[in-house]
Formats: structure tokens, C-alpha cells, sequence
């Protein structure tokens, strides 16, 4: 299939891409604001379970029950007024039926999955490595967006994004197979290390299982070699971040802070830069 869209104009392929890229970050958008709930609705049931009661009924909910609806007046949210970009646009940014305003998060994440996905194709076609980049890219999108909101990884992104990774890199990927499988282990030992080392040091918890299984994901995808420009990355990028919240008053010292955005941010820039980032830096 791939192979036939190659023969197109590249401004064809670039335009559909877009249009892929617009219409999968209007899912991102059900996914970035379900999934966390999907994980509390379980978590409720399992305690329950547990605790020797009954599990809560509760109506349906999942990525595709209940139907979208607006937040604020519940009204549903018909096919015309989920047009990606241009039904916000069109709307003005409020609900067609009560006009309540409609969050920025979502014709952004639209905006950015369609930018990911024509920047990607403008880069590479139509081809197989632009469609694992793009969805690459949109996955680290979601988890960076749920973890700044919730400071969770869901693991039903971490470990897919794992797995493909490998499966990826099985024959003609970013890396040989030996170097994803040796970057998804290391990835996950080294920041693993690093929590018991600073909880047997201060007694907490300086991060979660989520970052561990994030960073073994960018390992099995793009090897074990940019591992450490992945964590400098992140923990300088992190590390400004609080200082200026601290400095701007919004953060306390000793709160905490989601991991997640940084290393998806640092591994989605090893994803575009890395092997020009690490011969510039070996050949300066």
C-alpha cells in the first residue's frame, strides 16, 4: 500500500499525511482525556474486588462509549462540530450549544498530530519509516500530555510503544534488534537504579514505574547508544523547568514534578536529531 503512495506528488503525500495526522489527533484527544479515567474506573473496581465487595456498577465508558459530548452542558457533540481544527475554528472555540469555552489542548494536540505526521512525510514519503516516526511521535504526544496532567504513564501506551519498538528494529529499523533489546533493558535498569539508590538515600520516591518503562521504550526504539544523550536531555530541560516555576512562584520546593513530558520530549529530539547530535559531539 505504502509503496503505491510513494508514487504521488509530494505535496500530495504531504497533504494526506496532514489529513492522517489531523484525523488521528482528534482520537489522541479521546485518548488523552479517557484513559486516565479508563485507569480510575479500574483501580475502583479492583480495591473493591479486594476489599471482598462488589464491584461498582457503572455505565459504560471506554474509548468509544459514550460518544463525545460537551463537558459542561453534556450536549452531544454531532459529526460537523468534530471536524478536527475547523470545527474549533468555526465554533470560535465555544460549545455550540451552551458556549461554554472549548479547551486549547484540543485543537493543539490536532494541530501538532498533523504537523508530526506532513513534517515526517516531507522528510521521508510515504514510507514505512514515515508511518513508525508519526505514530512514534503521537504516542510520546499522549503520554507527555496524561503525565504533565495526571503524573501517570498509563502502561497500555508504555508497553505497546515497547513492543513495537523491538518488532520494529527486528529487520531494516532505526537499530539492530540486539541494540533495542540491550537500550529497552538498560533504559529501564538505569532509571530503576536510580530510584532505589534515592530512595534507600532520603527514604521517597523520586519517580514512578512509568518513566522506567517509558525510557525502556525509547531505548527499544532507538538503542542503547541514546540512552545517556536521552537523560541529559531531559533531566536539563526538567531541571530548568522547576527553576523557573520555582523563580514565577507556580512551584513549591519539594513538589513534585512528572518526569514523562521531559524524556518524551528528549527522546522524540534523539528520534529527529540524535545521530547528528552524537557526531557532533564525538567529532568536536
Amino acid at each position: 500500500m505504502l509503496e503505491y503512495l510513494l508514487l504521488l506528488p509530494m505535496t500530495a503525500q504531504i497533504a494526506l499525511a496532514a489529513v492522517l495526522g489531523l484525523l488521528l489527533g482528534s482520537f489522541l484527544n479521546v485518548v488523552i482525556h479517557r484513559l486516565p479515567l479508563m485507569l480510575e474506573r479500574r483501580w475502583a473496581t479492583e480495591c473493591a474486588l479486594l476489599q471482598g465487595g462488589e464491584a461498582p456498577a457503572l455505565p459504560a465508558f471506554n474509548l468509544l462509549v459514550p460518544g463525545s459530548a460537551c463537558p459542561h452542558c453534556h450536549a452531544p457533540i454531532r459529526a460537523w462540530q468534530n471536524i478536527p481544527l475547523f470545527s474549533y475554528l468555526w465554533q470560535r472555540g465555544r460549545c455550540a450549544s451552551c458556549s461554554a469555552a472549548i479547551s486549547w489542548r484540543y485543537p493543539l494536540v490536532e494541530l501538532l498530530s498533523g504537523a508530526l505526521f506532513a513534517g515526517f512525510a516531507w522528510r521521508y514519503g510515504l514510507s514505512s519509516w514515515w508511518l513508525a516516526a508519526s505514530l512514534f511521535s503521537v504516542v510520546l504526544l499522549a503520554l507527555a500530555l496524561i503525565d504533565a496532567k495526571t503524573q501517570l504513564l498509563p502502561d497500555d501506551l508504555t508497553l505497546p510503544l515497547l513492543w513495537a519498538g523491538l518488532l520494529f528494529n527486528i529487520s531494516g529499523g532505526r537499530v539492530s534488534l540486539a541494540d533495542a533489546v540491550i537500550g529497552a533493558a538498560a533504559g529501564y535498569l538505569s532509571l530503576w537504579t536510580v530510584y532505589w539508590l534515592f530512595k534507600l538515600a532520603t527514604g521517597k520516591e523520586g519517580m514512578g514505574y512509568g518513566d522506567f518503562k517509558l525510557l525502556a521504550a525509547l531505548g527499544a526504539w532507538l538503542g542503547w547508544t541514546m540512552l545517556p544523550l536521552i537523560l541529559l536531555l531531559s533531566s536539563v530541560v526538567g531541571v530548568l523547568y522547576a527553576l523557573l516555576m520555582m523563580a514565577l512562584s507556580r512551584h513549591s520546593r519539594g513538589q513534585t514534578m512528572p518526569f514523562g513530558p521531559y524524556l518524551a520530549m528528549a527522546g522524540w529530539c534523539a528520534l529527529v536529531w540524535g545521530p547528528d547530535i552524537m557526531r557532533w559531539y564525538l567529532g568536536a
